[in-house]
């Protein structure tokens, strides 16, 4: 079936890897909620155009979303280790990561208090030193998945903070058995990706992060989660 898919404005269709030369097909979905099943959004909008030998690469941000991982700002209760953590992080122009108090809050219930209050102090020594992203590095994938609302997010998730997907390998492991190609969850953004759910353990992350590495899906009102990975002939 031919494919309908067109790249994001500002973005290549496709990109050369260490493993060939790749096409990223965006698929467009509808707003995806807690009340969607992944494997129904997979068979409504991917499972007519996929061939044998194609990645599906899903963003890690509508995987937790259906699992009720994201939440309104408003409903977070903040702690006041969160308020005070949450001013040291130091702001990017990627996203709200961890410096505000409700995504901090939500990283302390994912990671544990007392894993973050030894992060927060090495990361206090680190930088005496000019080291950066030690916070990160000790909590994990976790948290550096850990995001808040910002002003270009699909409504009405730029009012929400969100989690990391629960349990990624099983779910990609899960879709992958479901769909009969390879569903890779990642998290992605203008400065690169991570890989955060694959099948199988010994598969490779630097495939997806090499073929997203420019982040075709984008995090703005593009609405396409999903992408059909193909090889170029």
């Amino acid at each position: 079936m031919e494919m309908p898919f067109q790249p994001n404005e500002g973005k290549n269709l496709e990109i050369d890897t260490d493993f060939g030369r790749y096409a990223r097909y965006p698929v467009k979905t509808h707003v995806i909620t807690k009340d969607d099943v992944l494997e129904d959004v997979l068979d409504k909008y991917v499972r007519d155009y996929i061939q044998d030998g194609d990645t599906i690469i899903m963003s890690e941000k509508i995987v937790a979303i259906s699992q009720g991982r994201a939440f309104p700002i408003e409903e977070i209760k903040v702690s006041r280790l969160a308020r005070l953590l949450s001013r040291f992080v130091v702001k990017t122009n990627y996203g709200i990561g961890l410096g505000m108090p409700e995504t901090m809050e939500l990283c302390i219930r994912e990671v544990g208090r007392p894993k973050v209050l030894w992060a927060a102090f090495c990361a206090a020594i680190g930088k005496l030193f000019g080291k950066r992203g030690v916070f990160y590095n000790i909590c994990g994938m976790k948290a550096r998945a850990i995001d808040g609302p910002c002003e270009y997010t699909l409504p009405p998730y730029n009012h929400y903070a969100k989690m990391a997907p629960d349990k990624p390998d099983e779910v990609a492991a899960r879709l992958t058995k479901h769909l009969g190609v390879d569903v890779v969850i990642i998290d992605a953004n203008d400065i690169g990706a991570n890989v955060l759910g694959k099948p199988r353990k010994d598969m490779p992350d630097e495939f997806p992060i090499q073929a997203f590495k420019d982040n075709p899906l984008d995090q703005c009102s593009q609405q396409t989660p999903i992408a059909i990975v193909r090889k170029v002939a």
